[in-house]
Parts: C-alpha cells; structure tokens; sequence
C-alpha cells in the first residue's frame, strides 16, 4: 500500500508476483534491477528480499534524461536509503564482479540499449560476473513481428526475442525457461507500444538466463 497508485494500477498487467516467482527471488536474495526506469520493480524488489537481502538499482545516461527526478526522490525515501545506486553507463554500471548475486532483472528496456552507443557485449559479461553460479538474468520485453530482428527498437521499442538470446548466450549464459504469463494475443506486433490502445498490454516474453553452476 506504500507503493505509488500509479505502480499498483500497472500490477495487473504486469504480474510482479508470477515475475518474482518465475525468476526465484524472494527473501534474503541478493538483486540488481538494471535501467530502472522510474522505480516500479526497485520498489518491489526491496520489500521482496527483506532486510536481509539486498538491491543495486541504475539507470543509464539515457534513461536518466526521462526519470531522473523521481529516480532520486526515491532514493531521499527514508525506505530505499539502503539500496545501492549504481548509475552509469550500461557496461560500466558498479555492480560487484566478486560472484554474490543472485538474480539481475531488465524490464523492457534491453531493448533500448540498441538506441544508444552502450557496449552490451561488455554489459552482459559484467552481469555474468556479477551473478552466483546458478545466478538468474531475468530480461522481459516486447514482442517484435518475427523475422524482425531489431528493425522495430527505433520506431516500435519492440524487438525479437532470439536477438537478445543470441548475445545473452554469447556472454556465457544459459536459457532455462521462457514464461507465457505476459502474452496478449490481441497484440499484433505493428503498433508503437506508446500507442494508447496497446500501451501496458503489449505482448511480452520473460527469459529466465543461468549462469552455469560450477
């Protein structure tokens, strides 16, 4: 009930509980929430991992530019003073190399990062290092017409799921499950996602990536 209303009016749509379930985090977890937006999943992630877990939480140059006054009143909230801010550059954001998470989560937004000059090669391989053996890459985005490959990010801010299989893969991760549960049929994949009789119920995949347990 302390989340903003215009988050919780998103819930329905975006199922944060079936997201945090299919991806594993709950209490104690160790979590990155990367191109953050606004907040709605660092606001949930706090509260799911508890006093005894922990979150790292950053927006890039780009993003900044859209959120950046309520990306830091977030962070002056008396309740978020703990979460570690790691702004910065895709490839360059501080997130521990040492191995100790246990999840890292992109929330339509990997997409993005085709509309800047961000190195996602760099980018995944810091995400590899910064995860557990075992650790969960958890990427939702929006659907793109098959056989699109990126040619929608600029005028849809849609992609197709297997370019960003190929390189989250490439950086030495695996696919362990796709999930369904943020399909929508009715969308047909030609519309912006801005588009006010599509927006919030685009056709979405959820990825769940494993970094290979030793």
């Amino acid at each position: 009930p302390d989340r903003p209303e215009a988050d919780r009016a998103r819930d329905g749509n975006r199922k944060p509980d079936q997201v945090l379930q299919f991806l594993g985090i709950g209490p104690g977890k160790k979590v990155a929430d990367l191109l953050a937006g606004g907040g709605y999943y660092t606001r949930i992630l706090v509260k799911a991992v508890g006093e005894e877990g922990a979150v790292y939480a950053g927006n890039n140059p780009f993003y900044m530019r859209f959120v950046a006054k309520p990306w830091s009143e977030l962070f002056a909230t008396p309740a978020f003073q703990h979460v570690h801010r790691i702004d910065g550059r895709a490839e360059q954001m501080a997130l521990p190399q040492d191995g100790s998470l246990d999840a890292v989560i992109m929330v339509l937004a990997y997409h993005d990062l085709f509309l800047t000059d961000e190195d996602r090669t760099k980018m995944n391989a810091r995400i590899f290092a910064t995860l557990k053996p075992g650790g969960v890459y958890g990427i939702i985005d929006h659907h793109a017409q098959e056989g699109s490959g990126t040619t929608a990010v600029k005028s849809l801010h849609r992609i197709e799921e297997s370019v960003i299989t190929k390189e989250v893969t490439a950086a030495g991760f695996v696919l362990a499950k796709k999930g369904d549960f943020l399909q929508n049929p009715k969308d047909d994949h030609t519309k912006i996602v801005f588009d006010p009789g599509i927006r919030g119920k685009t056709d979405r995949f959820v990825l769940r990536f494993e970094k290979p347990a030793e």
